[in-house]
């Protein structure tokens, strides 16, 4: 009887390959696989980007819904902007000519006139999702947004021959005042303390700003503290998208003099 002795003797056979069935049957298991990988993968991502959301809320950038027409007609009642927050934790500090939103320092909102439209059903709900995740801010946030006038050490004044708001001396051409507004019905003088704000708003007959808090301490000036962060675009609605840059009549303010006169109250 002949043996083989071939490099196969002795060897298992090689396994027969999957039929069609069995084919469709592993095909069937790797997509249930991935199926469950995925539906596991979801929660993560979500809570990744709620963190996100959260970082940039409380760090980097703030979504501000307007409630009040104190800003118009350069931000409208409706309008989201976005405040840069980043900046005064690397020690930037509010300057002239910019928009700022900052905390009632204590019975400012009782003066502004504040209209929300009601929001429709499902956008309503679309919009308390984005508060719970600091997209949006909450209704219930005790903040106001003005435009920076005049900071600590200069001297504001209303008003000069022209009847403009001046600071230190140099009047000031106010193109972004509400169409048809005085730059000032209150008449006034004041040197900003060290540290504090003097700030307006755009719409001058409609804004319970500084200028009606002159009996208060620091004469109406708000604190640098109590400023959350500077207003940089209005992000919606897209037809009404733009930068909020400093005018450019800030530019020509000179700088106070240290050993001017003392600070006198707001004239009659």
């Amino acid at each position: 009887m002949r043996t083989d002795d071939s490099p196969r003797a002795g060897r298992p056979a090689a396994p027969a390959a999957p039929g069609r069935a069995e084919r469709r049957r592993l095909a069937r298991r790797v997509r249930r696989r991935r199926r469950t990988r995925t539906a596991g993968e979801v929660p993560l991502l979500i809570v990744v980007a709620l963190l996100i959301a959260l970082v940039l809320k409380t760090f980097l950038v703030q979504a501000f819904v307007i409630p009040s027409g104190s800003m118009e007609q350069t931000i409208r009642i409706g309008d989201r902007v976005l405040v840069d927050k980043l900046s005064p934790w690397f020690g930037a500090k509010p300057e002239r000519g910019e928009v700022v939103v900052f905390k009632d320092p204590g019975g400012w909102l009782q003066g502004e006139t504040r209209r929300v439209e009601p929001d429709p059903v499902g956008v309503k709900q679309v919009k308390q999702v984005l508060t719970f995740i600091g997209l949006l801010p909450s209704a219930d946030e005790q903040d106001l947004i003005k435009r920076v006038v005049a900071v600590g050490g200069d001297t504001v004044k209303c008003c000069d021959a022209r009847g403009r708001v001046s600071v230190n001396g140099e009047g000031l051409d106010e193109p972004y005042v509400n169409p048809g507004n005085a730059p000032s019905e209150v008449t006034f003088e004041v040197k900003v303390p060290e540290g504090r704000l003097f700030v307006m708003g755009d719409h001058r007959s409609n804004s319970a700003d500084s200028r009606f808090h002159l009996d208060e301490p620091f004469d109406g000036t708000i604190s640098e503290e109590g400023v959350v962060g500077r207003a940089v675009v209005i992000a919606w609605p897209f037809g009404h998208w733009r930068k909020l840059e400093v005018p450019a009549t800030f530019r020509s303010v000179p700088e106070p003099a240290r050993r001017g006169r003392r600070r006198t109250r707001p004239v009659a």
